[in-house]
């Protein structure tokens, strides 16, 4: 049986929050939002009318979690959202309100620029050539 990763963990703050921004902003979907019965949800978004991985909205439940929300590699960029029409999704994305770290470039490997979600974690907007 052939293998995919099908779901990535972003620790997150407060559910709520995260879901509100993904949804408004970043222009994800909601799949499910099951609450567990112990204070926890089952929270599973993706990049709307995708059906690749999607990403589990967990929310901080230590001190060590809570001091990783925001920067899981350190600043480096962790995520990378593929998109076949940059232009058209930066545009939308800058009127939502999504804070980019630079002006889009276009590299051998594509068309990308670097954004922020609401907690500070790096993700690329990438249009792969």
């Amino acid at each position: 049986m052939p293998q995919h990763l099908s779901l990535v963990t972003l620790l997150v703050r407060e559910y709520d929050e995260a879901l509100e921004w993904f949804r408004e902003r970043a222009g994800f979907e909601l799949v499910e939002d099951t609450d567990r019965g112990d204070g926890t949800r089952w929270v599973v978004i993706r990049p709307a009318g995708s059906d690749g991985t999607q990403v589990l909205l967990a929310r901080a439940s230590t001190p060590e979690q809570e001091a990783r929300v925001g920067d899981p590699g350190g600043g480096r960029v962790m995520h990378f959202l593929a998109t076949d029409d940059f232009a058209a999704d930066h545009a939308r994305m800058l009127a939502a309100g999504v804070r980019f770290r630079e002006e889009p470039r276009h590299e051998t490997y594509g068309s990308v620029a670097v954004f922020e979600d609401l907690y500070g974690n790096a993700w690329d907007l990438i249009q792969p050539r």
